[in-house]
């Protein structure tokens, strides 16, 4: 020990420079600190450690208060008050004067400072506040030092209401000429975008910039930013692909410099990075996959070196290679990579084996066939984390036939296991395939009363109530629900003539359940033996109240006269005077409903549960009582979220100058107190949270791998796949890359040969045998997630028609959307040394610049329209630039788009509208599909055009579009069956919205047969921005006030301000009128307000005030997601105009 406290004491001068000679290189004795380190030390009980620290906490107190301890001094104070903190012992009298040494000491003391505030305080803390200044001015500082340290706390612990005030300043810095500042601005960024991702969306294009940066520490940085868009929306960076392939190959080439290797190892945390990436980017996409196959190769090929760090990134390529669409010379390397982690003698390789097949098993399920007496074996080994993770695998595998063998070794595990987390998780699996897969109605009752006995108080609550829900609601056949809920009262009456004290809560509460609603089905069981044995429970010392009640409501269903009324009588003397109320309230209706069983008939009628529940979701038998109160003088009702904001208003400390106060209220509005537009304060939360991305996968939460339980009318519901966790592995093993399996090619698939007698070999073979059972053939493969052939035995009943979604999710899987020429070399040459920055400034503007893209050589397309392309509805020709990078059918006679005069087919009810440019979305055995659509009052129109360019007919033609976001209805007279040769045929359709985003999509497929040919089928899509759907509302400015009252969903945001003329909040509204179609209701002084509406009258409001240069924005709706879409509107026109 005292070595280490030498150790610690020499370290700390040469960071903190705490001694006070220059130049020392060990702590002076004399030190207050070297002291208190060597005081604790030498302690020999938490009690005399206790007292010593309250006295230095005593003594730091007296001395930060002192006005004449000077900064040098407060340096030292708050590193001895950092020491105390992480000892456990609070001292928050220093918090403020950390904030003090960070806002006037030197760099030094500087350092200090921001060091004692990161460690005391939270993003959520009152005194951060008084940091802001701070900070604006160390950004705006000239000394590098003092930016980086603005920087780093910025990126760490910076408040979201804040945000607004420093984002132009970060900004900034991502054109700084120290690479240092630029990759602590992106890192700052990135955390913007982790807590309020509307605030940066307008700063997008940046971040491709950051991603072309010369220097590989900055371009690192950025994938951060890039793996969590791509995560949340992988078709919007599709174009990207290219250049994280080539990326990627750059730093597997060992083109970085030699700074970033790892032993020997080249940026293995950014090979990382960049695999995870592909294999969101490469999911369900075939031309994208195809792209990164032989980086991936290369990678695998690469990773040669036996180090834990290598093994990392073989995991995330086999990952990456098996989330992608499918080759089958990588799924083989793969393959060998796994087998060589599970046949590993080292325990950390084992696990990181285990882990891998239990990801890839739902891909390729034979491959845990090759290794099931490995498999085997693990369920025996003395790790319980790797009996874990193989139950784990062992679920992911489970199917009818071997489920019994599945939950009893699953069972088996959790009587031994003690940690309350894994028997949670494990608990709850156990209950999914109990439901899904139950052989009969005894086998799932008793499985179901053992995981309630083994899980005990610690399992989720979903599981009993899900219990109860699939008792209650009953299955297909009456006559099964009937047998199984008899099974369940008579083995829950045996449990209770048994031990009931050993039996957890929850347990006792279920039991008490069931037997209160089904143990009349039995008609030999006497109500009044009922009553007795949950008596037997109220007297128990070890019931809880909550499970007390659940007894009493029980009792109050079964007493129904005769030999149960002195039971219940009893209860009722001992439980009507309980202090507990509730326990109060169950005996007074257990007395009442015991003595009129009339009562109790029409109160407590059976087969209750059976009934649909009619819930009045408005509460509109109280408008009565609401509008006598409103007329006695109450005050109306105000959403949780307008309390909680009136609330910050009136705790939040204006940040506003004196001298800027608001110059005019707007009287003539119905607007009063704090909901009126124009008391917007900054300081109210101008965060600009999006709702659509509370559920971020950025959680740092350890989630153990599995199936969320999902209890559905239809039964279980297919998940998706889990993101996997990477496992740290620590012990290095003569693992073999890839390139070195051509010596071993069958050895992942030979099993390994235990040491043991003949018949415990023969037991592994069966229990294999009855593990594996299903897995030899596709046909009885029934994986967790996947459709299967066996007949789920509780299918519970269906409430309504169930609509089939497949062809929608087929046709949106199989889209592709095609790089541009100009974003597929945007970093060729990335890392290269003679990059220069003209060269990235000019990449980035090509990669800005909008493209069509038309067809696809596998006849698919993705097309995103600006809503700019607007023409009026005229014959004319398609022009050349609507073609890039076409269908190589297309380009062989280019002149024949030309000639079609699309437009003149546009039906004679859209003569006069504007319409869009008809754009070609993809061809297909002389089909060629296009498209525009029209912008009509109360909807959009979309025209699609069917051109039969062959000399023969095309019949059974069959169009269908689907959209997630919106309502796509036909409006044609009737449905186009057959196109001529050489002629177009016209189908429109009318869109509205029903779920607002920033842009929609139409999924189209069409599909049709020549005379003397095979049916053929092509597949394409429609984007539009939001904006197309958006009509000017004309209010007035009271109609408007009223109105802005009655709107809960909202959004704030500073936006940019147009400072061109001398008018800046009219020529900004101006240019948002003109570009989204917004109505100006009125403009005072400093501030507009303006109102428009989704067609189909789903209106939107905005509140505009200048403030400090900039334009602070509040909109307001009645629909949810609508503000925060036409918020990115707007920022995108401000910034391009």
């Amino acid at each position: 020990m005292s070595d280490v406290v030498e150790k610690t004491l020499t370290a700390l001068p040469s960071l903190l420079s705490l001694d006070s000679q220059s130049g020392s290189t060990k702590l002076s004795s004399t030190s207050k600190l070297g002291n208190l380190i060597r005081g604790i030390t030498e302690l020999t009980s938490k009690h005399e450690e206790e007292k010593l620290i309250q006295r230095e906490l005593v003594s730091i107190k007296e001395q930060v208060s002192s006005p004449n301890t000077s900064m040098r001094q407060m340096k030292e104070l708050m590193v001895r008050a950092i020491y105390c903190e992480m000892l456990g012992y609070e001292a928050s009298f220093s918090y403020i004067h950390a904030i003090k040494l960070a806002q006037q000491g030197t760099a030094l003391e500087k350092r200090v400072g921001y060091l004692a505030v990161s460690l005391f305080l939270n993003e959520s803390h009152e005194l951060l506040l008084l940091l802001v200044n701070t900070v604006l001015k160390d950004l705006q500082s000239t000394n590098l030092i003092e930016v980086c340290m603005a920087l780093t706390v910025v990126s760490q612990m910076f408040p979201k209401d804040m945000i607004p005030a420093i984002l132009p300043l970060v900004e900034e810095k991502l054109n700084h000429p120290k690479e240092i500042i630029r990759r602590k601005a992106v890192l700052a960024l990135y955390k913007f975008y982790l807590i309020a991702p509307n605030q940066v969306q307008h700063i997008h294009n940046k971040f491709r910039k950051a991603l072309c940066d010369k220097d590989p520490g900055v371009m690192t940085a950025s994938l951060h930013i890039y793996l969590q868009m791509i995560q949340e929306n992988p078709e919007g960076y599709k174009d990207l692909t290219a250049s994280f392939v080539t990326i990627l190959k750059q730093v597997v080439g060992g083109k970085l410099p030699m700074d970033f290797n790892y032993h020997s190892v080249p940026a293995p945390w950014l090979q990382i990075q960049l695999l995870r990436i592909l294999a969101f980017l490469g999911k369900n996409d075939q031309s994208t996959s195809e792209i990164m196959y032989e980086v991936l190769d290369e990678s695998l090929r690469r990773a040669e070196i036996n180090h834990n760090i290598t093994y990392a990134i073989l995991y995330e390529c086999v990952k990456c290679i098996y989330t992608i669409h499918p080759k089958s010379e990588l799924l083989e390397k793969a393959a060998k990579c796994i087998g060589n982690f599970v046949l590993s003698s080292k325990i950390n390789l084992k696990y990181l084996g285990l882990k891998a097949l239990t990801y890839v098993v739902q891909q390729d399920p034979k491959l845990a066939l090759q290794h099931q007496m490995t498999i085997i074996e693990c369920l025996d080994h003395p790790d319980l984390i790797i009996k874990r993770e193989t139950l784990e695998l062992l679920f992911r595998i489970t199917n009818a036939q071997n489920v019994t063998v599945i939950v009893e070794k699953m069972l088996d595990f959790l009587h031994v296991n003690k940690d309350d987390y894994t028997t949670i998780n494990l608990v709850g699996k156990v209950a999914e395939l109990a439901e899904k897969y139950a052989p009969d109605n005894e086998w799932f009752i008793e499985t179901m009363s053992t995981v309630f006995s083994v899980g005990g108080d610690v399992m989720q609550p979903d599981i009993p109530n899900s219990f109860l829900k699939l008792l209650s609601e009953g299955f297909d056949s009456v006559e099964e629900d009937r047998k199984l809920r008899l099974f369940a009262v008579d083995s829950y009456v045996s449990l209770l003539q048994g031990e009931p004290g050993k039996l957890p809560q929850r347990f006792l509460q279920v039991i008490s359940w069931v037997l209160g609603e089904y143990s009349n089905l039995r008609e030999e069981l006497e109500a009044a033996t009922v009553l007795r044995l949950l008596a037997k429970l109220l007297d128990m010392k070890s019931t809880s109240s909550e499970t007390k009640s659940w007894v009493l409501m029980a009792m109050t269903k079964l007493c129904d006269g005769g030999a149960g009324v002195s039971v219940a009588r009893e209860v009722c003397e001992t439980y009507g005077s309980s202090l507990d109320t509730v326990l109060r309230q169950r005996a007074q209706e257990l007395q009442h409903l015991s003595q009129d069983c009339e009562l109790r008939a029409r109160v407590l009628p059976r087969d209750a549960s059976l009934e649909p529940l009619e819930v009045d979701s408005s509460l509109s038998f109280l408008d009565g009582f609401v509008s006598e109160a409103l007329a006695a003088g109450a005050a109306p009702y105000k959403p949780p979220h307008q309390r909680q904001e009136e609330l910050a208003q009136e705790k939040a400390l204006s940040l506003q100058p004196y001298g800027l106060s608001l110059p005019i209220s707007m009287s003539s509005c119905s607007i009063a107190d704090r909901q009126s537009p124009t008391l917007l304060s900054v300081s109210s939360g101008l965060s600009g949270d999006s709702p659509d991305l509370s559920h971020k996968g950025s959680s740092t939460t350890l989630k153990l791998d599995g199936v969320k339980r999902v209890w559905g009318r239809e039964g279980y519901l297919a998940q998706k796949e889990l993101v996997e966790e990477s496992v740290h592995v620590e012990v290095p093993s003569p693992l073999r890359s890839p390139s070195q399996q051509g010596e071993a090619d069958g050895l992942h698939s030979q099993t390994p040969t235990p040491v043991s007698s003949p018949q415990p070999e023969q037991e592994k073979q069966q229990l294999a045998s009855s593990l594996f059972v299903g897995l030899g053939s596709q046909s009885s493969v029934c994986l967790m997630g996947k459709s299967e052939s066996t007949t789920q035995r509780f299918r519970r009943k269906a409430k309504g028609p169930v609509s089939s979604s497949g062809a929608s999710e087929q046709i949106s899987n199989s889209l592709v959307s095609t790089p541009s020429t100009a974003n597929n070399l945007l970093c060729n040459n990335l890392l290269d040394a003679t990059i220069t920055s003209d060269l990235a400034a000019s990449s980035l503007e090509q990669t800005s610049e909008p493209s069509q893209v038309p067809a696809a050589a596998n006849g698919t397309c993705d097309v995103e329209l600006p809503d700019s392309d607007m023409k009026e509805s005229s014959p004319s020709l398609i022009r050349d630039n609507a073609v890039v990078a076409a269908d190589p059918a297309l380009h062989e006679d280019p002149d024949k788009l030309k000639d079609l005069c699309l437009s003149s087919h546009l039906p004679a009810e859209f003569s006069g509208l504007s319409h869009s440019e008809i754009t070609p979305l993809c061809t297909n055995q002389s089909l060629d599909i296009s498209a525009c659509h029209l912008q009509k009052e109360d909807s959009l129109a979309l025209v699609v055009f069917m051109y039969n360019s062959s000399d023969s007919d095309i019949q059974q033609i069959l169009l269908e579009l689907n959209s997630i976001e919106l309502e796509v209805a036909c409006v044609c007279d009737s449905p186009v069956q057959e196109v001529k040769s050489d002629s177009v045929a016209v189908c429109w359709y009318s869109l509205t919205v029903k779920r607002p985003s920033v842009h929609v999509e139409v999924v189209g497929v069409v599909s049709y047969q020549f005379p003397a040919g095979t049916p053929q089928s092509a597949q394409f899509s429609y984007k539009l921005p939001l904006t197309s759907f958006i009509r000017p509302l004309t209010v007035s400015t009271e109609e408007y006030g009223a109105m802005w009252l009655d709107f809960s969903h909202d959004t704030k945001q500073k936006l940019t301000l147009i400072s061109d003329g001398q008018e800046p909040l009219t020529d900004s509204l101006n240019v948002l009128k003109k570009k989204l179609q917004l109505h100006v209701v009125e403009i005072i002084g400093m501030e507009g307000i303006v109102a428009c509406r989704l067609v189909r009258d789903q209106p939107c409001l905005m509140h505009c005030r200048l403030h400090a240069g900039t334009l602070s924005v509040w909109l307001r709706s009645p629909v949810p997601d609508l503000p925060d879409c036409l918020m990115y509107h707007c920022q995108r026109a401000l910034q391009e105009h």
